[in-house]
C-alpha cells in the first residue's frame, strides 16, 4: 500500500466514517477526522487480513467495508475524547 493512496483513501474513509457516525458526535475538526480515516484504512485492512479476507484482483469490498467501520468508530472516539460538552454550567 503506497502512502499517497492511504492519504487518498484516509480523506475519503475519513469523510465516509464521519457520515457514518451517530448525530451529535460530529463536532471535531476535519483535519482530526481525515486522521481518523488514515487510521481506519490501516486498522482496517490489518483486521481483514486477521479476520482471514483474502485480497482479489478486484475492488476488496470486505476490506472497505471494514475499513469505514473503523473509522467511524475512531471518530466517535475521537468526538467523545476532544468534542465539546453539550451541558452548560450555572
Amino acid at each position: 500500500m503506497e502512502i499517497i493512496g492511504v492519504i487518498v483513501a484516509g480523506i475519503i474513509i475519513g469523510l465516509l466514517g464521519k457520515f457514518v457516525a451517530p448525530g451529535n458526535r460530529d463536532n471535531i475538526p476535519l483535519w482530526l477526522t481525515v486522521l481518523c480515516g488514515i487510521g481506519g484504512v490501516l486498522i482496517g485492512y490489518y483486521l481483514a487480513a486477521a479476520l482471514g479476507v483474502d485480497a482479489t484482483k478486484g475492488i476488496d469490498w470486505l476490506r472497505w467495508i471494514i475499513s469505514i467501520l473503523v473509522a467511524a468508530v475512531l471518530v466517535v472516539v475521537a468526538a467523545t475524547v476532544t468534542g465539546k460538552s453539550k451541558t452548560r454550567s450555572v
